[in-house]
């Protein structure tokens, strides 16, 4: 009657060695170190840059755990947070000699003290949030009045284009701020232009002036207009954010909108507020622009002369200027992907790009008009620009896919990608909030967590076994393995712990332990009512499982509208809650019958269940002493 079949025991088994497996490397702890990596695409980590920081330390007379070459970056493990600061100085010392132009980023970090061979296994600590880990907070401020700037630039080019097609003449076009000052001769070209706009630019308001001898016609971007770019100029900076933070792998940041200019950034981990700030910065835009190759150009080039108005001097990466014009004919807001790759007939290493179907369109048309000329592609990065290649367009180009090359490296290739990929920022944004929670802080609040934590479950414990005997034990031991389980599936998933996950964790103990309460309860009503020891056993386990099933569905139904609808700490302890609640249910019930089916199940002729003290409720009486 109260019997597991084997089955059932090994997936008990196996769900308690893969909870132990993947929850112990929360118990190793973190040590802290310093990170090197590279600053600028052309500066490569290797076994030398290893070598440099050894001999630093070395000479600075502070003793490392280990150093290693680890991807992309060299790690430094030291035993203690004064070792680190140390030998961050001592490292900067010996690789930064300029710091205005430095070669290499050395950032203060906390790496798991985990074994290699459970690394091997993909079993990883949780992620600590802010709160835990210590980090930075910074607040954006985003200029709103840049992105409809940015708009209007690309406007002008657009109207430009197709005052051409549509063969429609005018005396210029010239960006005054967010406004578009269109150029006439006679009114009759004017009226066909206010045609052109009307079936073209919807976004676009017109206002028809006289300026001396010429007819103007004004265009500005309409309020609704201006708000939806505003909004999408908002949501572009913080998907850019995303992808750059996400790339150079920064581990579960928090980027959030808050009003309508504002994003929240928070890296949990991160010390070095100088290196959260070069994350930040470093987003790169793409513009495709024409080469400027008039005479007075030519020489411009060479340094014999001045640049010609509507063009703008540029250098290239080996240092040779190149001029190019003003008016960007595509942006990386047309690009749909950018991944490195090698040229199929030079074996070099090559960028190629996806375009999206407005800027294929444009740039056939581009490269059908050029044939023979030169075209230029920059990158914009740190607002400095840089010529990344500036071949001679030798055939029309369509179907989407540019490849760009340019003398560049392997490493130089995955970066311009990266940073492509990772798209342009909508508008500029200024920090004007920054916080640096240290690492001896959020260690106190992990104190303090785990201490609740560990305190509840004792007193939870020494309740059920004082109250309940043998079956209080066993219903701890499932507690036990519940809270095992919970630290594993969210070390599994590498979901981020934060102050309200603890106490979430703290409330599941609770909640977990009310589903043994129930059990017993119902084991004691049926010796109560005269059954028999096994049958008691499996009755109550029986009739027990309804109520439980429906108070965690409702409970976990709650759970998930704080997880849908909630944000920031709220979600941090709903993810905790919900997880809790299903782990809950598998040892609250499962694994505690499976304790109690291999105690008692084995025991044909069995008499008594130690449950503690049983009464008849109708003389007060006992009926039976439990051991």
């Amino acid at each position: 009657m109260n019997r597991y079949p084997v089955w059932k025991y090994a997936i008990i088994l196996m769900a308690l060695v893969v909870g132990g497996l993947y929850a112990l490397p929360n118990f190793f702890g973190e040590s802290p170190a310093v990170q090197v990596s590279a600053a600028k695409p052309s500066i490569k980590i290797d076994a030398a840059t290893q070598a440099r920081v050894e001999a630093a330390l070395k000479a600075a007379g502070i003793a490392a755990e280990q150093v290693s070459l680890e991807g992309v970056s060299v790690k430094a493990r030291f035993s203690s947070t004064e070792s680190q600061i140390k030998a961050k100085d001592a490292i900067q010392k010996e690789l930064i000699s300029d710091s205005a132009n430095a070669g290499y980023v050395v950032a203060l970090n906390l790496l798991s003290r985990s074994p290699a061979w459970l690394s091997g296994l993909h079993a990883a600590p949780m992620y600590l949030g802010l709160d835990l880990r210590g980090g930075v907070h910074f607040m954006l401020q985003v200029d709103m009045q840049a992105a409809l700037s940015k708009r209007a630039e690309s406007l002008a080019g657009d109207v430009r284009t197709s005052l051409r097609e549509k063969n429609v003449r005018h005396s210029g076009i010239n960006r005054i701020g967010q406004t578009i000052e269109v150029r006439f001769r006679d009114s009759a070209t004017r009226s066909a232009a206010q045609a052109v706009f009307q079936d073209q630019f919807a976004d676009l308001q017109t206002l028809e002036t006289t300026d001396a001898a010429d007819l103007v016609l004004t265009a500005s971007i309409k309020p609704d207009a201006a708000r939806r770019i505003q909004d999408q100029a908002l949501k572009q900076n913080i998907t850019t954010l995303h992808n750059r933070i996400n790339e150079l792998g920064v581990a579960e940041p928090v980027i959030q909108q808050q009003g309508l200019d504002r994003i929240v950034v928070q890296l949990p981990g991160v010390q070095d507020t100088a290196k959260a700030k070069d994350i930040l910065g470093r987003t790169a835009t793409l513009e495709v622009r024409m080469v400027d190759e008039s005479t007075q150009a030519r020489s411009a080039e060479l340094g014999n002369g001045t640049v010609p108005f509507g063009s703008e001097r540029y250098l290239e990466r080996n240092g040779q200027a190149v001029i190019v014009k003003k008016q960007v004919i595509l942006t990386g807001e047309n690009l749909t992907d950018a991944q490195p790759g090698f040229d199929s007939q030079t074996q070099e290493p090559t960028v190629n790009l996806n375009l999206d179907a407005k800027g294929t369109r444009i740039f056939r048309d581009i490269t059908r008009e050029n044939v023979g000329k030169r075209m230029a592609i920059l990158l914009f990065e740190k607002g400095k620009g840089e010529v990344v290649t500036a071949p001679v367009i030798r055939t029309e180009i369509g179907g989407g896919r540019v490849q760009i090359s340019g003398r560049m490296t392997t490493m130089e290739a995955n970066d311009t990608a990266l940073l492509l990929r990772a798209g342009s920022l909508a508008a500029p944004m200024e920090i004007i909030e920054e916080t640096t929670i240290g690492p001896s802080l959020g260690a106190e609040n992990i104190a303090k967590g785990f201490n609740s934590v560990t305190w509840g479950f004792m007193a939870v414990a020494l309740f059920m076994c004082l109250y309940y005997l043998l079956f209080g034990v066993f219903s701890s031991i499932a507690l036990a393995f519940n809270l095992l389980l919970l630290v594993a599936v969210l070390s599994m998933l590498q979901a981020t712990l934060t102050l309200p996950g603890m106490a979430a964790m703290a409330l599941v103990l609770g909640m977990a332990i009310d589903a043994n309460v129930l059990i017993n309860e119902r084991v004691r009503e049926e010796l109560r009512n005269g059954a028999s020891a096994q049958a008691a056993i499996h009755t109550g386990y029986d009739r027990a499982w309804a109520t439980i099933l429906d108070s965690n569905i409702t409970t976990l139904i709650a759970g998930l509208a704080l997880l849908a609808f909630g944000s920031g700490p709220v979600r941090g302890f709903a993810v905790v809650h919900c997880l809790g609640i299903l782990t809950s249910m598998f040892s609250g019930v499962f694994f505690s019958r499976g304790l109690v089916n291999f105690w008692y199940g084995r025991q044909n002729r069995l008499k008594t269940v130690s449950i503690g003290t049983v009464w008849r409720p109708e003389t007060g009486a006992e009926l039976k002493p439990n051991n």
